[in-house]
């Protein structure tokens, strides 16, 4: 690991850091987790402090953040719900940015990647992987308390609707925050990018108060970082009862 790199914090993000590199920006998280490495990205010290490179070129998250991203990130100490996280590695990241003190449940329902999640989360003590499908959000209620944030990376046609009905089942309430990493190249060719964006927005305006949307070319090609703060609307004017949480650090799979 080398270490005497300077970093300096994000104000949007305590445990994202930022280098200035001649012309390049780079990104960084402290780590709560351990080495090695997850796919081989740098690791550094700087005052005392472990970081990994946040990679805009394998996390959607860091590619938006480069693109001017305003809608908010994972900040210390939150519990966050991340859809599709495949083997873990913007999950990861997502787990850096909550620290010690917060939580991320994974979830995944391809068993492939779903073992290479659960072999990551072996490092990181706040990442919880769970096996289960995004559309049956009530199949793992039990096993998700409410949380601050849903971060989604799901390529599926209808993934707007799928973030919705878990962010009604999970948030906390209003003022909580969606992310969604928009895959348009898998909601169908009736439409171009652009046109799945403006859709999506529309959907999602009634219950969020977007951000502005951004292009994450030319990391990730026809993907938008769409969400924002969540309105009262989302719960019909109220707040979400919490749930039922299992405290077990197990991967689990919920009951179908």
């Amino acid at each position: 690991m080398k270490a005497g790199r300077k970093l300096l914090p994000m104000p949007e993000s305590p445990r994202l850091a930022r280098a200035r590199v001649g012309e390049r920006l780079e990104l960084w998280t402290e780590a709560v987790g351990s080495m090695p490495p997850v796919f081989g990205e740098r690791w550094v010290e700087s005052d005392g402090r472990e970081y990994r490179s946040f990679d805009p070129s394998r996390s959607k998250l860091a590619s938006a953040v480069l693109k001017g991203w305003t809608g908010g990130l994972p900040v210390p100490g939150e519990r966050w719900l991340y859809l599709g996280a495949a083997s873990g590695t913007t999950a990861s990241y997502v787990a850096d940015l909550v620290g010690p003190s917060g939580r991320v449940y994974a979830l995944e329902r391809s068993l492939r990647p779903f073992s290479r999640l659960v072999s990551l989360a072996g490092r990181w003590p706040n990442l919880l992987p769970i096996l289960g499908d995004a559309r049956a959000p009530r199949t793992y209620s039990g096993l998700v308390p409410p949380v601050d944030g849903v971060y989604a990376d799901i390529a599926q046609p209808d993934q707007v609707a799928i973030v919705r009905g878990n962010a009604e089942l999970f948030l906390q309430g209003p003022g909580t925050r969606v992310l969604v990493a928009l895959k348009t190249a898998s909601m169908g060719r009736e439409l171009a990018a652009a046109g799945h964006l403006a859709r999506s927005e529309e959907e999602l305006r009634p219950v969020l108060h977007l951000a502005p949307s951004v292009a994450l070319d030319p990391f990730h090609r026809a993907h938008y970082l769409v969400g924002g703060r969540v309105r009262p609307t989302l719960f019909g004017g109220g707040t979400v009862r919490p749930t039922k949480l299992s405290l077990g650090r197990s991967p689990v799979r919920p009951r179908s």
